[in-house]
């Protein structure tokens, strides 16, 4: 199980190209409403990355795919907890919840069935199949709800005034 879990479909060299012109178009606000620029930081460097991502609004909520499997920026966006969506002048930053194995079949069924054009390659189920067809492959599609961050404690904000005070006393 550890393998499909860990299992990943490296894009070849023409969609390394395709996704860095098409995110620089998606960057700048030129897709579809569904289509944006994922920015997350990278987990060892600490450097931002980014990737074209089609985002799946279902039942009122939002939702990443990764059709590829593991990819780095699942790997990234894991270790951060993340993620900022880009559309245009349009910058928004996400918390993530995992979405486990139990709950992923109807998520599944309607990102395929929504971004069919796009993703099913990735999928070896067609689109219109059932939520139960899905069963056996859950594990090796990562699938994230979006949230709004927690707001940032006023302290993270503001310089303590206790440390303000002692501060002042020292001059």
């Amino acid at each position: 199980m550890e393998q499909t879990r860990s299992a990943f479909l490296k894009p070849s060299s023409f969609e390394r190209v395709f996704n860095r012109v098409f995110g620089f178009l998606v960057g700048l606000g030129i897709g579809l409403k569904h289509n944006h620029l994922l920015q997350v930081r990278g987990r060892k460097s600490g450097n931002l990355y980014s990737t074209p991502v089609d985002v799946l609004d279902y039942s009122g909520r939002l939702f990443l795919v990764c059709p590829r499997g593991r990819a780095q920026w699942v790997l990234n966006a894991e270790a951060s907890g993340r993620v900022t969506l880009k559309h245009g002048a349009s910058i928004r930053e996400f918390a993530l919840c995992v979405v486990p194995d139990s709950e992923k079949a109807p998520i599944l069924k309607n990102y395929l069935d929504r971004f069919k054009l796009t993703v099913r390659r990735y999928l070896p189920i067609p689109a219109g199949s059932p939520p139960e067809a899905f069963s056996p492959y859950l594990a090796q599609y990562p699938v994230f709800e979006l949230l709004p961050p927690p707001p940032t404690p006023r302290s993270a904000r503001l310089v303590s005034p206790e440390l303000f005070v002692k501060r002042a006393g020292a001059l």
